[in-house]
């Protein structure tokens, strides 16, 4: 997926167009630390995250309008450092309303469940 990354202060900021890897296993988007601090986009505070090889490595987050295909959301993103995966995770996904069609490599619009209603 051809992911941008806006800065939230100053939308005319914003990532070069990059490519990313769409992982429901992640719970963040990862990009790479030095696109995002070109768009303005700052660490706010740093996390812990175990990766696939079962490491625990730390990383500095912060907030970014996430765009794909049309679809936007505000959300977390891990400042990537040389080495690690540009990837899409679930809680942008989820974000963007939408859910990963898996055979048709896309994004399918899906209804929002509300908490409640009342009548």
């Amino acid at each position: 997926m051809n992911v941008v990354a806006k800065n939230p202060k100053d939308e005319s900021r914003a990532t070069a167009s990059l490519e990313a890897m769409v992982d429901t296993g992640s719970e963040l988007t990862w990009l790479p630390a030095g696109a995002l601090r070109s768009a303005g986009i700052h660490p706010r505070r740093t996390r812990m995250f175990r990766t696939a090889t079962r490491d625990q490595v730390e990383r500095p987050v912060g907030y970014a309008v996430v765009c794909v295909d049309g679809f936007e959301t505000i959300d977390e993103v891990v400042f990537g450092e040389p080495g690690d995966l540009s990837l899409l995770g679930v809680r942008t996904i989820e974000g963007f309303g939408v859910m990963v069609d898996n055979l048709g490599h896309r994004f399918v619009t899906v209804t929002t469940v509300a908490a409640g209603n009342r009548r």
